[in-house]
Order: structure tokens, then sequence, then C-alpha cells
């Protein structure tokens, strides 16, 4: 009879990989980024601390890898090779209204978002300028050719609409559900929100 396979950290590295990465969103949806220590994230993984070592170097590696596989902005890769002679126009308002709904959803980022106001990290500063990073090549490569002089004054616009689509998720999960009136944990308030925002990335292209 052939011998049985023992499934394990070391026949299953990626699964273990994986369960260390959950453990750490684990531990900062309940304990926050306090709680995240590399017996901690071992302990709710179930495995030897020494696997997040083995695996991902340190424990910095491993929440900066977490911390990137939840960011919305590190995730968007949108081609350059498509039409955007609109300047980036519905492109813009896409990636925006993405972004006002995957923070609202995603807990952890919410989070990892509190955690970048309120301590400065080598990690974090990392994914700050991996997010400029992403931005720079949009604005470089679509809406500043369009704009041309005054494609500064489209960033700061655009600046203000994604800071506050990122506040105002803040601001309701973690506060009270209403701002300037508007009860944005119902699907009416996110509309009136989900509408001002296209609304003001067409004006922005209307004033050009």
């Amino acid at each position: 009879m052939p011998r049985k396979v023992v499934q394990g950290p070391i026949r299953d590295k990626e699964k273990t990989k994986q369960k260390l990465l959950a453990a750490v969103g684990k531990i900062l949806r309940v304990k926050g980024y306090s709680g995240l220590k590399v017996s901690k994230i071992a302990a709710v993984a179930g495995f030897d601390k020494k696997l997040i070592y083995e695996y991902f170097g340190s424990t910095d590696k491993l929440i900066d890898e977490y911390i990137k596989s939840q960011d919305y902005w590190s995730q968007v890769n949108q081609s350059l090779d498509s039409d955007f002679s609109d300047g980036g126009q519905e492109l813009t308002k896409m990636v925006v209204l993405n972004q006002f709904e995957n923070l609202k959803k995603n807990k952890e980022l919410q989070k990892i978002i509190l955690w970048e106001l309120s301590e400065s990290k080598p990690i974090l500063r990392k994914l700050v300028e991996q997010r400029e990073e992403v931005g720079e090549v949009l604005f470089k490569n679509i809406s500043d050719p369009y704009f041309g002089e005054g494609a500064n004054r489209h960033r700061a616009i655009i600046a203000l609409i994604v800071s506050g689509a990122y506040y105002l998720n803040l601001y309701t999960g973690h506060n009270a559900s209403k701002f300037c009136g508007i009860d944005l944990k119902t699907e009416e308030g996110r509309k009136e929100i989900e509408n001002a925002i296209v609304e003001m990335i067409g004006f922005a292209y209307e004033k050009k």
C-alpha cells in the first residue's frame, strides 16, 4: 500500500502562508495594529513563529504583504492601451466609485488607513509611495496630457474627491452613521454620495 503523504506546513507552504496572512487580518480587525506581534500572529495561525521568518523573512515583511493584498490602489492595473480620448474621465469615475465601495466592505483596510494616520512606519510609508506610483502612472499618461497647463488643478480636485471618499467611509465606520445629514449606512445615502462623485468629476472635466 502506498505510503500516506502527511500534509503540513513543510509540504504545503502556500497554504501555510495564506493562513499566516489571514491571521494578520483577523488580529488587525479584532485587536488593531497594536496586536500585530509575531507570537500573536503565529498563535492565531496555529503555527510556530519560526515559519514567519522562514516564509516571509520577518514580521514586517509578512505585514507588508498582507497590507498590499488589501489596499485598493495597489490592485489597480488598468491597461493604458484603451481609448482615453476623454482624458480618463470614465476611468476616474470607475476607480473612485470602486474605491468608495471597496473601503466600505473592507474593515481591515479601514484599520490600515487609520494606522497610516496615527503612526509613521516604513511599511506604511512604502504603501503610500506605491499608491502614489499608481496614481502618477494614471496622471502622467492620461489626464496630464489632456489638461495641459491645468493638470495640477485637476490633480488637486481629484485629491479632494479621493480623500473625501476615504474619510466618509472611515467616519461612518467608526462613529456616527450621518454626515451632513446624509445617512451613509443606507443604500439611498451612499447613492447620493456616489452621484455627487460622478457629478464633481464631470465638472472637473467641463472646466478644462
